[in-house]
């Protein structure tokens, strides 16, 4: 049994510093690099790439809507054509960066309401699954379980990978909890722990309703921009090998 930790890096921009990257590179072995468009600039592109390289990360490109002011988490209403080439545009700059660091991209994860709102969009899952096949077949797409993104993504001939979130609530329809509701955001470290090992060995998640929701777990996303995001990455990887689960990189 096998997990792969992946976390939302390269988010700082300009003067204003998001997450505890250094640290977290100790714990995860997959990183989605904003591009810029929620959150970035070039020279932290550029160095979180170096980080993960350093730390033997996989690096993945992690595009989200042009919102730098709402850090990628409103809902814009954006063409699929829009939707295609901005995701593309994304993408391309990270794997550009990334080659001239001597790194190959691994992965696309999209970001905040991008990612929510293809799980049930088809237009827009398509839209992401094209521009990412338009790039590079051979990148893995990660997407919510049962999603559309995930459907799109195989019928593009993509590989595809399931996320689960170790330090989010889940609806009973095994959607994730919007961030305006009480307790989305899970924040005792023991808890998401226990939660994201039992997602991997059972394969299932307890939604904010108190139902068993079952789901597939192929990488677990720990985010960089909670407080702790650091710490909290060391506990749960310890309590996966704790578990007898392997960390690897989605791709290896």
């Amino acid at each position: 049994m096998r997990i792969d930790i992946n976390s939302d890096t390269g988010e700082s921009f300009g003067a204003y510093t998001i997450g505890r990257d250094a640290g977290l590179f100790r714990s995860i072995t997959s990183a989605n690099v904003a591009a810029g468009f929620h959150a970035g600039d070039p020279s932290v592109l550029r160095a979180t790439i170096r980080l993960a390289k350093a730390n033997g990360v996989a690096v993945g490109a992690h595009p989200g809507f042009p919102d730098l002011v709402g850090f990628g988490r409103r809902e814009l209403n954006v063409t699929p054509q829009e939707a295609e080439d901005f995701v593309l545009y994304q993408i391309a700059a990270v794997a550009g960066v990334a080659a001239a660091d001597g790194v190959r991209l691994q992965h696309v994860k999209p970001h905040g309401a991008l990612f929510n709102m293809a799980v049930r969009n088809k237009e827009l899952a398509a839209a992401i699954a094209g521009a990412v096949a338009a790039f590079d077949k051979t990148l893995i797409l990660f997407g919510l379980p049962g999603s559309e993104i995930l459907n799109a993504g195989r019928a593009a001939g993509l590989r595809v990978a399931a996320e689960v979130f170790a330090d989010r609530a889940y609806e009973p329809d095994g959607s994730l909890a919007s961030r305006r509701k009480p307790n989305s955001v899970i924040h005792d470290p023991d808890a998401v722990v226990a939660r994201a090992v039992r997602m991997v060995k059972e394969r299932t998640v307890v939604a904010i309703d108190g139902s068993v929701v079952p789901l597939e777990a192929d990488t677990i996303c720990v985010h960089g921009d909670t407080p702790g995001s650091d710490d909290l990455a060391a506990k749960i990887r310890a309590g996966f090998e704790s578990a007898g689960v392997a960390v690897r990189p989605i791709g290896s």
